[in-house]
């Protein structure tokens, strides 16, 4: 098998293991899931007037455009590390197993 087939079978299994893993945790997916949207809301209801003052004094809809790709970055980045700290205490268990 060349290293790309290989690659995407593990990647199948992992996928596959943290779709069971969410399916048995119902509240990973919804912490993934309410995470933007209390950070949106925190950000735009309690923070807005005095943040957007920073971008111009702009209007709502124009600091909502600034503010949500942040937001989204930060959501894919601790996705991101949760998952990679996932996949490396499952390599650590596999090499430490006697």
């Amino acid at each position: 098998m060349s290293t790309l087939s290989l690659a995407a079978r593990d990647s199948n299994t992992m996928l596959r293991r943290n779709l069971l893993h969410a399916r048995r945790y119902p509240s990973l997916t919804l912490n993934l899931l309410l995470t933007p949207i209390m950070l949106l809301l925190l950000f735009v209801y309690i923070f807005g007037d005095v943040m957007s003052a920073g971008i111009g004094g702009a209007d709502r809809a124009a600091y909502i455009a600034y503010i949500v790709p942040g937001i989204l970055m930060t959501t894919i980045g601790s996705t991101v590390i949760g998952a990679a700290v996932s996949v490396a205490s499952v390599r650590w268990r596999s090499t430490a197993a006697p």
